[in-house]
């Protein structure tokens, strides 16, 4: 089974940020490090991290018109940092991953979902 893995910020210090910079060099390096491992972990195709959503762009089409607003409305909690796919043999195992990812524990959250086959 494939599950996607995303990403939600939350509180996460994000380098060129002030948060990040109150963390120790060797709390940034120990998170660069964590993120390459899960990265490389069998199984895992990376994603890609996205930009803030103050740079995205949100469409709607509203009776034939195209509408567009900057960014989405969100709480930072809910902002959307990145993803990842896994593919493992059960839910548990996408689950370990998801507790490795450093985001999950400097305060943001990692959401786990299947990937629906066919």
């Amino acid at each position: 089974m494939n599950y996607l893995l995303l990403i939600h910020q939350g509180d996460t210090p994000l380098p060129g940020t002030a948060e990040w910079d109150k963390l120790s060099e060797e709390e940034q390096q120990g998170v660069y490090r964590d993120y390459q491992a899960v990265n490389e972990s069998p199984g895992v195709t990376p994603g890609l991290w996205l930009e803030t959503p103050e740079m995205a762009t949100t469409v709607r089409v509203d009776n034939g018109e195209v509408l567009t607003t900057d960014g989405p409305f969100v709480a930072v909690k809910e902002a959307l940092g990145g993803y990842l796919v896994f593919e493992a043999d059960n839910l548990d195992q996408a689950i370990e991953l998801a507790s490795r990812i450093p985001a999950a524990r400097l305060g943001g959250a990692i959401e786990v979902r299947p990937i629906k086959e066919g």
